[in-house]
């Protein structure tokens, strides 16, 4: 039973990342275009009213020197799921299986230890805004993570990167040390560059 369940939850990480769990809103909530009435759909909400939906806080980032929202959905890993909770006041559930994901279905985030702790938004470690390769717009987009964990040198002084180029050139004049954390989320794009859902 928990082989099935786990094979449930990988093959639906993939179908997220192809983009094929959900109709876009614009078809749950009927679509119009030009010269044609707007077309009834089923009633998405159960009858529910739309104030008791719970609503999952955005988070802010930086993609391609840009600023953009995202959320947290699912993680691999039970100490960043509290984290994220914690922050965002918003359960994160746990799911092992999305670490065992193939590679090439994932896109790093890096994560800072460290750093400068600007005012306004923070990462989930308390350092600048996480910073994301492969925004939503490109082709190479999905929304499956891989934590990258940042850490200046003490010989370096901080700054904000706002690029994943950004990171990989301070990484490139050993400003940085980037880190795989082996820690799957799942983090799609709310808004990106020239583009929002």
């Amino acid at each position: 039973m928990r082989r099935q369940i786990r094979k449930i939850h990988k093959y639906a990480a993939v179908f997220l990342a192809l983009g094929l769990t959900a109709a876009p809103a614009s078809a749950q909530t009927g679509s119009m275009s030009e010269g044609s009435e707007m077309t009834p759909m089923m009633d998405m909400s159960g009858g529910m009213d739309m104030a008791d939906i719970p609503r999952v806080p955005p988070v802010f980032g930086y993609a391609t020197g840009e600023d953009i929202h995202f959320i947290h959905t699912e993680v691999s890993d039970p100490g960043i799921a509290g984290i994220l909770t914690d922050m965002m006041g918003s359960p994160v559930p746990v799911v092992p299986s999305l670490a065992d994901i193939p590679a090439d279905l994932l896109a790093p985030v890096y994560v800072f230890e460290n750093g400068l702790q600007p005012d306004g938004p923070r990462g989930p470690l308390g350092f600048q805004p996480d910073v994301f390769d492969r925004p939503a717009g490109t082709e190479a987009y999905t929304p499956l993570r891989k934590i990258m964990l940042v850490n200046w040198s003490d010989s370096t002084e901080p700054r904000v990167l706002r690029s994943a180029e950004a990171v990989t050139k301070a990484e490139a004049n050993n400003e940085i040390r980037i880190s795989d954390s082996g820690i799957v989320v799942n983090m799609p794009f709310l808004t990106w560059p020239d583009g929002s859902r």
